[in-house]
């Protein structure tokens, strides 16, 4: 992790870098920041444009396609993961990690930087990049506005610069980088062959062409690549190169630049026989101005990673990279072509085909790099054309019209009140009988939890409610009895939990919902049987090349010791079937593994010994996928505490802040394979767990069903992951649903936050005597908050806020949940519900990121934001005066505070700290008690030396005498002398 940046005074207070601006050519007022890139240049001038990706900012400034484009990133914290090593190749000399040997963008435009990078892989910081390479960069812009005005305008000509250093003149003088020939600038201008050694030969022609095509083409596919620039005559062919396919490459600018690359394509198509021809991004474009169509200029254009295409061959839809300005015009396609792709959202071409010769084109990017992989089957069509290989028949399936026909469906619930199943799945449960009823169907809802929206008799157009509702417990025999009165034609199972998922999985294994004639919806049970059954779910895995962490399974204790020694203590014990972990943790010898495995066979006639991964990042993914096979990642969250802490009692990020583009697409392309191999119709998720210093990663589980994430997913994304699943479980494809918030696009999309949320669990331990606040796999939090906001201090002092109202925000020392007589060491090496502010104790402290990461293995990125928090906090506490914090850069002091999630009774506490009226009241009474009477009206007896609550719980609640001292320094608290 490297920090940089002063630790004292009120440099903590205030932005870093020099002032920038931004001055578009609306004749709107400039956009100010500040810059963390180069000021070698007073003015750089360029098209302004969006992106959407939420990671893969090293890959973007690389992609050639940005050429001359002033970037604006919409995703608000940008830095994270720093940059890795440009001097590092591969087997073709090529850079490994980015697309090409140079940034190509003209400037970088975010609304956050993070001066602070974590990642194993990181060798500088953004930066430091951005000044090496002298690309200017600024921040502190708001980039959702800036984005929403490039939206309803179009893309416009900028300029960025130090303010008052671009002359007058300069000012309203854009250059407009579409006028300029951008494929000359980038094409390579000899020829270069790569994988000489392979067949067949293939020629590309490099309009700006990414290294990942290279890569893609050469050791995926073992083609002989011969790179020629975009201006080679193939007709004159004056090095004679052989060649049996053409490839057209992506590229930046109007593909009119081009006549010289059109004029030598428009040969190959005229060649007979017909050699195979394939392009992507402008090579798509080339090809149809080649074949005699035409192109137009987007309004805005398509940037980002998450872009939905229909094949109409199959109607499958695919997330998809692009990067572009242009598009061709359909209905300008002469006989003999046809569109192969159409934007799911916006209609425009994606692609076009000939109908009796193999030249094809896609307008997305299949290699991806950044971005998903989901149609890298395209390049292997392409190859197999060269190797005159016959390729078969593409058609749809027709399972999208193969509709669930009932009438009336059960919905099996979440069960009575408990850890793991309170509230957690009335959300999923409320918008699966929404989803039901729009398709008119009768439901039957068992749940016995009375306090719920959807046992609610209370309807309305937003929670209709179910038709007939039983309060009564979710046991097999009582859902036959419901069964055998209701008589419905099908049954859910996967919206009610662990409990409603292991009703139907018995009732199925023992043939009674088969002999009721009652369909299970969703999901089928032999796919449930293989995510809950360790020995299947392995064997699974093996199938498709993927692997879980070490484990063995067992049904008694000897087996369990037996297991515990292949794999090699610690190890996780774990109950197979039970909610929540219930059961489950940590064995560091044969007697304490006996003593958990003793535990674990009284809630199951199975339990799992794992391989213990403690330490290792823990991550999520939300996956949905129809019956047609269109699958899709609809969130994925990171947990802030390493792998060893139940989910539910961890703080859970969303999206995932550490992160890189390989990193983050490795782990989806896993998880929609192990999803379809598994056969999952609906949604579930997918955990993993990743080495904090490798690439090395193993599956911890799927749960074929909602989870307690879902709910958090559905509401951080917008998604409404529980109703499209009922919607699919029904027979619907992902293509046909609406988008619920557009109301006109599909719902076969990834969505793309421009905003970062955070989940906070709630405990209440203290309540108990004899029960232990140490955390582990076994759940233990009764309830938890989700907070929104654009940076990651912004929602942790948020959730720290409403999940404890007597706090102020995210404090140490302050917050009175720390322990003097433990030493701190240990507070912060054992995950408890005070480690938290145990952390941040350390921070306040002085301890620095390094020595804290040591103790606890939390990400260092992570530790240096609640650092941030922590010097922000002693800059207001030293300063102590409101007028001399704002005395100079106010304003500037100010954003910073409140875009750290300060919030206006934090900043005064932190100023005006009541404590030193305590000890000053003291020193006047010394024979006195003082006493904090705070927000929550609670007493606490105070020791007058440190300003901390003493230990002693037996203090009782005293009237108030005359000798009172009271602070209105501090709101809803008051002392009592």
């Amino acid at each position: 992790m490297v920090a940089n940046g002063e630790t004292n005074g009120f440099a903590a207070l205030e932005s870093r870098g020099e002032f920038a601006q931004l001055v578009l050519a609306d004749d709107s007022p400039p956009l100010t920041g500040r810059s963390f890139g180069s000021s070698a240049r007073a003015v750089t001038s360029g098209e302004v444009v969006f992106n959407t990706g939420m990671v893969g900012y090293p890959e973007a400034l690389t992609d050639p396609s940005y050429r001359g484009q002033i970037l604006v990133l919409t995703y608000p914290l940008i830095g994270n993961y720093g940059v890795p090593s440009s001097t590092e190749t591969d087997e073709h000399g090529l850079p490994t990690y980015f697309e090409s040997g140079e940034i190509h963008i003209a400037g970088l435009v975010v609304s956050s930087y993070s001066w602070e990078h974590s990642h194993w892989a990181a060798r500088q910081s953004l930066s430091e990049w951005l000044v090496e390479k002298q690309v200017p960069g600024m921040y502190g812009v708001d980039t959702r506005a800036l984005t929403k005005k490039i939206r309803e305008i179009g893309a416009l000509l900028g300029n960025i610069g130090p303010p008052n250093s671009i002359p007058e003149s300069q000012i309203t003088t854009f250059s407009d980088p579409n006028a300029r020939n951008l494929v000359a600038e980038v094409s390579t201008k000899s020829i270069n062959v790569y994988g000489s050694s392979n067949s067949p030969s293939v020629i590309a022609y490099d309009c700006g062409m990414k290294y990942n095509i290279i890569r893609c083409l050469v050791d995926v596919h073992k083609v002989k690549l011969t790179v020629v620039p975009f201006d080679y005559d193939l007709e004159k062919n004056p090095s004679n190169i052989e060649w049996e396919g053409l490839f057209l490459s992506n590229g930046p600018g109007d593909p009119t630049m081009c006549p010289q690359t059109i004029k030598s394509i428009q040969y190959a198509l005229n060649l007979d026989p017909p050699r195979p021809i394939f392009g992507i991004c402008l090579g798509n474009q080339l090809l149809s101005l080649a074949a005699g169509a035409k192109t137009y200029k987007l309004k805005y254009g398509n940037r980002g990673m998450n872009q939905p295409c229909i094949d109409l061959r199959t109607g499958r839809c695919y997330i998809t990279p692009q990067n572009h300005g242009f598009a061709v015009d359909s209905n300008s396609l002469p006989a003999m072509w046809k569109p192969l792709f159409i934007n799911a959202n916006d209609l425009t071409n994606e692609g076009i085909v000939h109908t009796d010769r193999p030249f094809f084109s896609v307008q997305f990017h299949p290699e991806a790099s950044g971005g998903p992989l989901d149609t890298a089957f395209l390049f292997d069509k392409f190859v197999g054309h060269v190797r005159k290989i016959s390729q078969p028949l593409v058609l749809q399936d027709g399972l999208a019209y193969q509709r669930q026909t009932v009438k009336k469906v059960l919905l099996v619930g979440s069960g009575g009140l408990s850890i793991g199943q309170a509230g957690e799945f009335d959300y999923s449960g409320s918008q699966c009988i929404k989803a039901l009823k729009e398709e008119g169907i009768e439901v039957v809802l068992i749940n016995p939890n009375i306090a719920t929206v959807q046992t609610s008799t209370e309807k309305n157009e937003v929670t209709p409610g179910a038709d007939k509702v039983y309060f009564l417990p979710i046991r097999p025999h009582v859902v036959m009895d419901i069964i055998a009165k209701e008589k419905p034609d099908g049954i859910i199972v996967s919206m009610g939990g662990q409990t409603a998922l292991n009703v139907g999985v018995e009732l199925w294994k023992t043939g009674q919902l088969q002999k009721a004639g009652v369909k299970v919806l969703g999901t089928q049970i032999d796919a449930i049987e293989a995510t809950e059954d360790r020995e299947i779910f392995s064997q699974k895995l093996q199938e498709i090349g993927e692997s879980i962490a070490l484990s063995y399974s067992a049904n008694n204790v000897e087996e369990a010791l037996e297991a515990a020694r292949k794999i090699g203590y610690p190890v996780l014990v774990r109950a197979a079937f039970a909610l929540g972990g219930l059961g489950s943790g940590f064995a560091e010898n044969d007697a304490e593994l006996k003593d958990l495995a003793s535990k674990a066979f009284t809630v199951s006639s199975q339990i799992l010994i794992d391989q213990d991964l403690r330490g290792w990042k823990e991550l999520e993914y939300e996956v949905v996928r129809d019956s047609s096979d269109n699958c899709i990642t609809v969130c994925n969250m990171e947990n802030f505490d390493p792998l060893g802490v139940h989910t539910g009692d961890s703080i859970v990020v969303a999206p995932s802040q550490t992160l890189t583009n390989r990193e983050f697409f490795m782990l989806r392309k896993t998880a929609l394979k192990v999803v379809r191999h598994l056969g999952i119709v609906g949604e579930c998720n997918i955990q993993y767990a990743l080495n904090p210093k490798s690439e090395k990663y193993c599956i911890i589980e799927v749960n074929a069903r909602l989870s307690r994430s879902s709910a958090l997913a559905s509401k951080a994304t917008g998604y409404p992951l529980a109703y499209v699943a009922t919607k699919l479980a029904l027979g619907r494809d992902l293509v046909s649903i609406r988008n619920s918030i557009t109301k006109t696009t599909t719902a076969c999309f990834e969505p793309s936050l421009d905003y970062c949320v955070l989940k906070m669990p709630r405990w209440d331990l203290k309540k108990f005597n004899r029960v232990s606040n140490k955390l582990g796999s076994s759940m233990l939090s009764v309830g938890e908050v989700m907070s929104i906001g654009r940076s990651f201090e912004e929602v942790i002092q948020k959730a720290c806020r409403m999940v404890n109202p007597s706090l102020d925000g995210l404090e140490g020392i302050d917050s009175n949940l720390t322990d003097d007589e433990i030493p701190l060491e240990e507070q912060i090496a054992v995950p408890t519900d005070t480690r938290l502010f145990a952390v941040q104790r350390a921070l306040e402290e002085g301890w620095g990121v390094d020595k804290v990461y040591e103790h606890t293995k939390i990400d260092k990125w992570f530790l240096s934001k609640l650092e941030n928090i922590a010097r922000m906090r002693k800059a207001c506490k030293d300063c102590g005066d409101v007028e001399k914090l704002f005395a100079e850069n106010g304003t500037d002091r100010m954003r910073s505070l409140k875009m750290a999630g300060f919030s206006d009774q934090q900043v005064r506490s932190d100023l005006y700290n009541f404590f030193d009226t305590i000890r000053t009241c003291s020193e006047t009474y010394p024979h006195l008690f003082c006493y904090c009477w705070s927000i929550d009206r609670s007493l606490h007896k105070l020791n007058t030396a440190t300003g901390r609550n003493c230990k002693s719980k037996s203090y009782q609640k005293v009237p108030r005498s005359n000798t009172m001292c009271e602070t209105n320094r501090y709101v809803g608290s008051r002392i009592s002398c």
